[in-house]
C-alpha cells in the first residue's frame, strides 16, 4: 500500500518511509492511497477475538509487504503486554444504551498509550532493519508526551524532544515526562501554548537546514502509525456491539481531531457508524466549525482538561482532504489560507457532507465538574465511577446530544481520573490514587528545560543535546 499527502504534491511513500518521515514533505499529512475494506465477515468476527489477534488483522492491510506477519503479531503482543487490563480498550455498559470505552490501562494512563506502545516497537524495528537512527519531535497538550516517552526511552536508536506548554499541564502529565531520565529523552517546557509547541514542531520540520543534521520523526498523531493503531478499538468495539447488523455511534473527546478521524476511518473501511459527536472544552474551534463551516481560530483557555486547549486541529486537514473530494490543490489552498488569517471556510456541499456523519457540543469548566460529579452519584456503587475531566466532556456530550437513542453510543475514556486528581476531588470529594506502578511519582527527580518560543532557542538546545548523545553513545 502506498501513501498520499493531504496536500497533494509530495511523493507515495510506503508504509516504513510513512512512519519515519511523520509530516509529507509539503507540510501535508498522509493518508492511504485507497481506504482497505474489510473482508465480508471479518466484521463480525471481531466479536469475540481477542483485541490483539484483531489488531494484527486490521492493521495488516496498511504495512504489508514492508513487515512480516509474523514480525508484526510480535510487535503488537509486546505492545499490549504493558496493558493493566485484559484488553486495551474494555467496554462497560452504563445503561441507557451509553457505554464507556476505558482507553486509560495503559502503562501513561491515557488513550496515547493504545497508539504509542505500538509506535514505539516499530520504530525499534524499522530502524534497526535499515541500521538508522531518529529524531523524534513532538508536542503535547498533556498525555502524548509521557505516551511516547514510556515508549521510546532507553532506545539508542532514537533521541526524542517533547515539547510541553509551560505551566498548562497538569502535574502527573508533566511529572509522567520529566521524571524519566534516560539518555535520549529530553522535555522542553515552552513558554507558550500547545498550540506554539505544535506550530514549532510543524517549523522545524519544514525547516530544510535543520533537516539536514536531524534524520526527523514524529509521533504525534500528524504519523500516519498512530491513526492506524487508534483504528482498531472502533472495529472491535463496533462489533462487539453488535455491527455490521447494528450500527453505533461514537462520542469523542478531542483537540486535535486525530482520535476522531481513526474511527472517520475505520467507517471507511466498512463499520456502520451513524453518528461521530465531536465533544469540545472552551477552546471549541471544532465545535464552531460544524456548527458555521468555518475553521477560526481564536485564543486558547487554560482549562481542567488540558489534553484538549487547542485550537488548531492538526489532523483535521485529513477530514478536509476527504470532504473535498481528495482535491490536495485546494487543501493546500486552505491551509495556507489559515496560516495566513487565522480561518478559512468550506462550501455548503463540503460542509452538508460532513454534517451527515458529525457534530459538536461544547462544555465549561463548571459543566464539567458538575458532569464528574452526576456520574460519581450515579454510578456511586460501581468500579469506575470516577472519570477525568476530558471523559466527562464527552459524557455530557453523549447524554445531551446523541442523535439516535435506539442506537448505542460509545464514550471514549481518554484518561485515567488520577491523572487529574485535584479537579476529580472538588467535584467529587474523593481523591482517585495513581496505580502502583506510579505512586512515588512526586518523589522522583525532575529534568527539563524552560526554552522560549522561538525556533532558533529550541533547534539549537536539540543540536547540543544530540551531540551530547551521540558523543556518549
Amino acid at each position: 500500500m502506498k501513501f498520499i499527502s493531504t496536500r497533494g504534491t509530495a511523493p507515495a511513500l510506503s508504509f516504513d518511509d510513512v512512519l519515519l518521515s511523520g509530516l509529507a514533505s509539503d507540510g501535508g499529512l498522509y493518508v492511504p492511497e485507497v481506504w482497505p475494506t474489510l473482508p465480508e465477515g471479518s466484521l463480525k468476527s471481531f466479536k469475540n477475538m481477542r483485541y490483539e489477534e484483531a489488531a494484527f488483522k486490521i492493521m495488516r492491510p496498511f504495512c504489508a509487504g514492508v513487515i512480516a506477519d509474523e514480525d508484526l503479531f510480535h510487535i503488537i503482543e509486546t505492545a499490549y503486554s504493558t496493558f493493566s487490563s485484559d484488553s486495551p480498550a474494555p467496554l462497560r455498559d452504563l445503561g441507557d444504551g451509553l457505554w464507556l470505552m476505558e482507553l486509560y490501562h495503559g502503562p501513561t494512563l491515557a488513550f496515547k498509550d493504545v497508539a504509542m506502545q505500538f509506535l514505539g516497537g516499530m520504530f525499534d524495528y524499522i530502524l534497526s532493519k535499515r541500521g538508522e537512527q531518529v529524531t523524534i519531535i513532538g508536542a503535547t497538550s498533556g498525555d502524548t508526551g509521557s505516551a511516547a516517552i514510556e515508549a521510546v526511552r532507553g532506545k539508542d536508536a532514537i533521541d526524542i524532544f517533547m515539547l510541553h506548554p509551560k505551566g498548562r499541564v497538569s502535574e502527573v502529565q508533566r511529572r509522567q515526562m520529566s521524571t524519566v531520565l534516560d539518555d535520549n529523552i529530553h522535555n522542553i517546557a515552552l513558554e507558550g501554548t500547545f498550540d506554539d509547541c505544535q506550530s514549532m514542531v510543524k517549523a522545524m520540520f519544514n525547516d530544510t537546514a535543520f533537516r539536514a543534521r536531524h534524520p526527523l520523526s514524529a509521533v504525534n498523531s500528524i504519523n500516519w502509525a498512530r491513526i492506524m493503531a487508534q483504528i482498531v478499538y472502533y472495529i472491535t468495539s463496533a462489533a462487539q456491539l453488535g455491527a455490521p447488523e447494528n450500527p453505533v455511534s461514537f462520542c469523542v473527546p478531542t483537540g486535535n481531531f486525530g482520535n476522531v478521524f481513526a474511527g472517520y476511518a475505520a467507517k471507511q473501511m466498512g463499520v456502520p457508524v451513524n453518528q461521530f459527536l465531536v465533544a469540545s472544552n472552551s477552546n471549541d474551534i471544532l465545535t464552531r466549525f460544524f456548527n458555521s463551516g468555518v475553521m477560526e481560530m481564536q485564543g486558547v483557555e487554560a482549562t481542567t482538561s488540558p489534553s484538549m486547549d487547542i485550537q488548531i486541529s492538526s489532523n483535521f486537514e485529513r477530514l478536509l482532504f476527504e470532504l473535498s473530494g481528495r482535491d490536495g490543490e485546494r487543501v493546500a489552498g486552505l491551509m495556507n489560507e489559515f496560516v495566513e488569517t487565522g480561518r478559512y471556510e468550506i462550501g455548503k456541499d463540503e460542509l452538508d457532507e460532513a454534517l451527515s456523519l458529525f457534530s459538536g457540543a461544547r462544555y465549561d469548566d463548571d459543566q464539567v465538574k458538575a458532569e464528574i460529579h452526576r456520574h460519581y452519584v450515579t454510578h456511586h456503587n460501581e468500579t469506575g465511577n470516577l472519570i477525568d475531566p476530558h471523559t466527562a466532556v464527552a459524557m455530557a456530550a453523549a447524554r445531551e446530544h446523541r442523535q439516535d437513542t435506539s442506537t448505542p453510543m460509545v464514550v471514549l475514556s481518554t484518561a485515567h481520573p488520577a491523572k487529574f486528581g485535584d479537579t476529580v476531588k472538588s467535584a467529587t470529594g474523593v481523591s482517585p490514587e495513581l496505580p502502583e506502578h506510579l505512586a512515588d511519582l512526586f518523589e522522583r527527580e525532575e529534568r527539563y528545560e524552560t526554552l522560549p518560543n522561538e525556533i532558533r532557542d529550541v533547534e539549537a538546545y536539540i543540536d547540543t543535546m544530540t551531540n551530547k548523545h551521540s558523543d556518549v553513545a
